[in-house]
């Protein structure tokens, strides 16, 4: 779901259900530095909810309908750019298409029913238990009669926070789990931080010191609970007198689904392509074309487990990761994880 959490003008107001976004006037003077997002969507009708929340969420195909009781809605959020707090209530049903986002949207229901991707995962919500959105990806999503509560994390401060504590880099993908067993500590550490976050909110607002502590604090609580799945950078490219190499090491990771060549990761670390090459052989005991097969087949596993075994096919996967002959590929991918790329697809 990608949502409008970087606005935060006046919206115009409509005659039947309401939605403003309501401006701080500490922005307007200047007195704040920070996007500070407040939104309020109220209404009783079908159509108008779907035109409404779809617009949050750059949703197609959406539809609403009553249920057995009179239809009724309300969404509201609060918060920043890098993190608001939302939660959503409709008495009746609703469905609809959701792209792909650069945020991560972790939700979970205190009433009624839902399944966030009826397409693929088709897993129900169970009961006030976090779920992460696929927003890799597009999905499908259908509620009913229902109380959502929603946390949007933006990408940004989530990678950031991901390259403090686990040393991922500069990577387009974290390679999270959103279907995985939670661990109730990671949960219990999750709810704790959204509690402080919301104390806040009500005390200091989003511009203060502490807000934005705890949003990266937030964040890491968010990574507890879903770790990343790509491998770490290597702890040899860590130390500041190998900054040059680890530049190197990033900018593969980086840019991992392009075409790339030893002068291209060279010119990017500011070395020669042989002296690349020896830091490389000498510190990570592999070339850098090496690493590069190496971070491609973890993106091919990535991909393989969230994938639909029904759907997909390894050799397409591998092709669009750069792996031309499958014999050869199974091969690397056996020797790397211990099984044959088919049986990760059928997990």
């Amino acid at each position: 779901m990608q949502g409008r959490s970087g606005q935060h003008e006046r919206m115009s107001e409509r005659i039947g259900p309401t939605m403003t976004m309501i401006d701080d006037p500490r922005e307007r003077t200047g007195l704040t530095h920070r996007s500070t997002v407040r939104i309020e969507a109220i209404g009783d009708a079908p159509d108008a909810a779907v035109l409404d929340l779809s617009g949050y969420y750059a949703g197609r195909q959406w539809a609403a309908r009553a249920t057995e009781q009179p239809f009724r809605y309300r969404y509201s959020a609060v918060g920043d750019s890098d993190l608001t707090l939302r939660r959503a209530q409709i008495d009746g049903f609703i469905r609809g298409a959701i792209p792909a986002s650069d945020e991560y949207i972790v939700q979970w229901l205190t009433a009624g029913q839902g399944v966030p991707d009826v397409l693929q995962d088709r897993v129900p919500m169970t009961g006030d238990v976090p779920m992460l959105f696929p927003t890799c990806r597009d999905f499908v999503f259908e509620y009913q009669d229902y109380d959502q509560r929603v946390v949007h994390l933006s990408r940004r401060v989530v990678h950031e926070v991901a390259d403090e504590q686990f040393h991922t880099g500069q990577v387009a993908e974290l390679g999270l789990d959103h279907l995985r067993p939670l661990d109730p500590v990671a949960v219990a550490n999750w709810r704790n931080s959204l509690a402080l976050l919301s104390r806040e909110l009500r005390a200091g607002g989003v511009d203060t010191l502490l807000w934005h502590t705890l949003v990266r604090g937030t964040a890491l609580a968010f990574l507890r609970m879903y770790p990343p799945t790509v491998t770490a950078l290597p702890p040899a490219v860590l130390l500041p007198r190998r900054a040059r190499l680890r530049a190197a090491v990033e900018f593969i990771h980086e840019r991992v689904a392009e075409p790339m060549s030893v002068s291209e990761i060279a010119g990017a670390a500011g070395l020669s392509v042989r002296a690349t090459q020896e830091a490389f052989q000498r510190h990570l005991g592999m070339t850098p074309m090496q690493y590069l097969l190496q971070v491609r087949l973890e993106q091919v596993r990535r991909e393989l487990l969230q994938a639909d075994p029904t759907t997909a096919a390894v050799q397409t996967i591998a092709r669009r990761w750069g792996f031309a002959h499958l014999g050869r590929f199974s091969a690397a991918y056996r020797t790397a994880y211990g099984e044959y790329p088919r049986n990760t697809l059928r997990r």
